[in-house]
């Protein structure tokens, strides 16, 4: 059985940033009526987009076209918004970051800008909304603790 404090540090989120039109689209799913029986936060839907653009090579394969073709003919001073992420998905993003696509002799695109690119990507696949509300429940059910209660922290 895990430690209270154990489940605490799984639960922390680490801070990152997403640009402003993909931050828009994560704030229509959280209002969307379809966000209830829990209704996720940002952190959690920011989350799924990452869990759902990093799943395979195909879907990593996609990210870095629109990355390519899509977000470097934008302004790069676009404004972005703060978002968290859960320690699982950041770390999912930081070995995006690292990946040879991403290395010499490519253009190196930073944190920001893959996390905005999850979030593109999954925007542009059918069903978008529904496909993220669903990977939230899928990464909320991930983290909670196998024996299913929450641990409050004081």
């Amino acid at each position: 059985m895990a430690k209270p404090i154990d489940h605490v540090d799984q639960l922390a989120t680490v801070q990152t940033r997403v640009w402003l039109q993909e931050h828009e689209w994560l704030h229509e799913i959280f209002r969307s009526s379809r966000n209830t029986a829990p209704r996720f936060r940002l952190s959690d839907l920011l989350s799924a987009c990452i869990s759902i653009a990093l799943a395979s090579r195909e879907a990593e394969r996609q990210l870095v076209a629109y990355l390519d073709e899509q977000l470097t003919l934008r302004d790069p001073r676009t404004q972005r918004r703060t978002c968290n992420v859960f320690k699982v998905q950041f770390d999912q993003l930081l070995n995006a970051h690292r990946a040879s696509w991403n290395r010499e002799p490519h253009p190196m695109f930073d944190l920001d800008h893959v996390a905005t690119a999850c979030v593109a990507v999954v925007h542009l696949q059918d069903d978008a909304i529904n496909k993220v509300l669903a990977q939230a429940r899928a990464n909320f059910i991930e983290r909670s603790p196998v024996d299913g209660r929450r641990v409050l922290s004081s």
